[in-house]
């Protein structure tokens, strides 16, 4: 609904704001900060107030309040780079030229566009004698000095994360120059944060034609090769770099993480361990040969690599929750106070914070302090939803258009249509509903692979969204019913072709993106004949884990307790309407029915998915593979029923969740 009241205050403070900024032009900045004050009292929320306040208070000597509205600007935006700017030169100001030069290295690490950290850092590296880290970083202001401006201006648009105007300018200018390298890698990089896989690839595989010795663009194609899940490809790049320059750590860790990518757990340790050869004790290394001894379910392994990496570098608030997400590791008592020295370290970077409220939020669940865990726990997602523009209203909005438009007679129109294979069998629904568990009992199955969350459906949506559309509003899913049937067909077989490389040879094989529930009508369209089962699991249990769950990527609706109850709620509703438009398609697994009675639901699945009974199916714990979930070591064990009822130790908190969900949702699960 359109808010005219909303836009009313927003055209206010627009014009408070270029007021505010002509008494800053004119030397006026306590006529400045006075209005500043006045505004944001009034606006709160207002970023870019904050920021003019700062920099006001700064040129007024008033280093403290400067200090404190920028503290109060990064607690709004995490990641604003400029505030991170201002910090370094309010910081320089004050002569505390380490703190400066930290606070400079994070402003152009968010934003590459800022000229004025490049040049802070660089005056203050000087002053100190260290030239030769002076050197370094006047190389990247000369790469930022011979970028064309409208690339420059692209880049500060990135960093701000408006894509829309980031990516107009930018094919703007790459129709004027169509062979530029460095346009060509920031088109991609907006594809790759839209979704836009395809397109991206393509790009940077033209770049790297164009350019072969262009070593950054190469790296962002082993980048987008790896996420359109391209693993050998990306594997073949990398090496390319490796032979390169076979000492550079780089590198040689880039080479060790495809081939991670690719399953040769053995190639990328011993690549690690070659890098800690020459970088002892880094602790971003240490914390990725952790994960990749914890895929291969070498645990004890994997706590003494995450370990070590904090041993040498205390802030690596990554290892701290690497070692909370094992789910099966407990805390020291010396373990808890050190995270606790970090969580005062004004140092500490904002993702490192984020990771270590989650690690503390497990290590009080484990003491059984529900209150003091909850506590991190939410300040942990309160700190991560800040960099989010999630908008579950949009959200409801694309799950309504769904419903609108996969329609009975849409799929009836298209009886016959699409790729015959039987070969997919996709597990959908909410993370932490039980799929992982579904997906290792199917894959101990020997006619079945288990693969991984393909990324294939979720970029077919997005392509399709790209695409001119007769209908009103978003292209998707309203070109669903503009597709002809040949395409539909097409589009079955590229899905089972692109996934092949994820197959060991059995005849069927597991997709279990989460996320696919939102385009079933899509998958229904293009493969008609494969299976789909919804992994469901009792709402305020699968809320409230994923709550405490911090996922890498793609699941924003996560970071709040109102967002997650209300995705639920819709995701049962879109689930309904696919069993009243496609009776029969879905079959609906109830993770504490595994739980209760595991023969007769696996039994049941075998039987939806055309497979015969075997027994291996029900000693799935045995199965070796790689597990890359965060549910790989529960899955390593006989059912697991100690987190079933686990959500209510915490029911004191959890109103906001029972509210988001309606009464309808929690009896219909009483």
């Amino acid at each position: 609904m359109h808010d005219s009241a909303s836009d009313d205050s927003s055209r206010h403070i627009s014009d408070e704001l270029a007021a505010i900024r002509q008494h800053m032009v004119d030397g006026d900045f306590a006529a400045a900060a006075s209005r500043l004050e006045e505004t944001v009292a009034a606006s709160p929320e207002s970023t870019e107030a904050f920021y003019l306040l700062a920099v006001c208070q700064r040129y007024l000597d008033q280093y403290e309040a400067a200090i404190a509205s920028l503290e109060q600007l990064k607690r709004l935006a995490p990641e604003h780079s400029r505030a991170y700017q201002e910090e370094g030169h309010l910081n320089g100001d004050m002569g505390r030229s380490e703190a400066a030069l930290e606070a400079y290295r994070r402003a152009y690490t968010l934003n590459p566009a800022l000229e004025a950290s490049y040049r802070g850092q660089i005056t203050i590296l000087e002053s100190l004698g260290r030239h030769a880290a002076a050197e370094r970083v006047h190389d990247q202001l000369d790469w930022l000095l011979e970028l064309p401006k409208p690339l420059v201006a692209v880049t500060d648009l990135l960093a701000q994360n408006k894509l829309a105007k980031a990516e107009a300018l930018c094919r703007r200018f790459m129709q004027k120059n169509p062979r530029n390298i460095e346009g060509m890698r920031l088109l991609a990089s907006i594809g790759l944060r839209l979704g836009v896989l395809e397109d991206a690839e393509f790009l940077l595989e033209s770049a790297v034609a164009f350019a072969p010795e262009h070593i950054p663009a190469r790296i962002d194609y082993v980048q987008a090769l790896r996420k359109r899940q391209k693993f050998a490809r990306a594997l073949e790049e990398a090496r390319i770099l490796l032979d390169k320059s076979p000492d550079n750590p780089q590198f040689r860790s880039l080479y060790a993480i495809e081939s991670m990518q690719t399953g040769d757990y053995d190639t990328a340790l011993a690549a690690f361990d070659e890098v800690l050869e020459q970088l002892p004790g880094d602790p971003a290394t240490l914390t990725s040969k952790g994960h990749a001894l914890k895929t291969c379910g070498r645990t004890d392994e994997a706590v003494t690599a995450y370990r070590s990496a904090l041993l040498r570098h205390p802030r690596h608030g990554e290892a701290y929750y690497a070692l909370a997400n094992l789910k099966t590791y407990r805390f020291t008592g010396d373990e808890i106070a050190r995270m606790h020295e970090q969580e005062h370290n004004a140092d500490l970077g904002h993702m490192e914070r984020v990771y270590l409220n989650f690690a503390l939020g497990k290590a009080y669940e484990d003491q059984d302090d529900y209150a003091t865990s909850f506590g991190y726990y939410a300040e942990g997602n309160q700190l991560k939803r800040a960099q989010s523009r999630y908008d579950a209203d949009r959200m409801t909005e694309e799950f309504e258009a769904q419903k609108a438009i996969c329609t009975q007679e849409l799929f009836e129109q298209h009886a016959g249509s699409g790729d015959p294979a039987t070969d997919p069998i996709f597990i959908v629904g909410l993370p932490r509903a039980g799929s992982t568990l579904l997906e290792q009992i199917l894959s101990s199955h020997s006619q079945v692979d288990g693969t991984l969350e393909l990324p294939n459906i979720l970029s077919l949506s997005q392509q399709l969204r790209r695409r001119p559309s007769a209908g009103a509003g978003d292209s998707y899913p309203a070109i669903l019913a503009e597709l002809e049937g040949e395409e539909l067909a097409a589009f079955g077989r590229r899905f089972i072709e692109d996934t092949r490389i994820h197959r060991q040879g059995a005849p069927r094989f597991i997709d279990k993106m989460p996320n696919n529930f939102r385009h079933i009508g899509l998958i229904h369209l293009i493969l008609p004949n494969a299976r789909i089962i919804d992994a469901r699991r009792h709402p305020m249990a699968c809320c409230f884990s994923g709550f405490k769950q911090l996922f890498a990527e793609g699941q924003e609706f996560s970071y709040s307790l109102t967002d997650i109850g209300r995705y639920y709620r819709d995701y049962v509703a879109l689930m309904d309407h696919w069993d009243s438009v496609l009776p029969g398609r879905v079959l609906r697994v109830m993770h504490e029915e595994v739980v209760a009675d595991l023969e007769g639901q696996v039994r049941r699945i075998l039987h939806f998915c055309g497979l015969p009974f075997e027994d291996a199916c029900l000693r799935y714990y045995e199965t070796e593979r790689n597990v890359r979930t965060p549910s790989s070591e529960q899955v390593r064990k006989p059912i697991f029923r100690e987190s079933l009822e686990q959500w209510r130790c915490y029911e004191d908190f959890l109103e906001p969740l029972k509210d988001a969900l309606g009464q309808d949702v929690l009896k219909r699960c009483s």
